[in-house]
């Protein structure tokens, strides 16, 4: 929301935002992924995933049902790595979750 209101009301170009808000959406689905596989205590790998899947889902619907278009070649490797990026991230979550750790 807050960069729509910056692109908005300023002079600044979408181009211009574009790998701030790629880097911002690789964060929060880290981040996503992370929390889930933290809850969930194991299947880090696939609670994550889910997370990323259902993130690109709605997005895609989001596209085609707003917009009639499919996702392009590009954004199918970009919400390849989304998934893949939130798997790592319930991974670590449950990893850093887990109280069986020996010291």
């Amino acid at each position: 929301m807050i960069f729509s209101f910056i692109l908005r009301f300023t002079s600044v170009r979408e181009i211009s935002l574009q790998y701030i808000i790629t880097a911002i959406s690789f964060i929060g689905l880290f981040g996503g992924g992370f929390l889930s596989g933290g809850k969930g205590k194991q299947k880090g790998w696939l609670i994550g995933g889910l997370t990323g899947l259902i993130y690109s889902l709605i997005v895609f619907l989001f596209q085609y049902l707003g917009y009639d278009r499919l996702f392009t070649g590009e954004q199918i490797i970009y919400h390849i790595c989304y998934t893949l990026i939130a798997m790592m991230g319930g991974i670590l979550g449950v990893n850093m979750s887990s109280n069986s750790r020996t010291a």
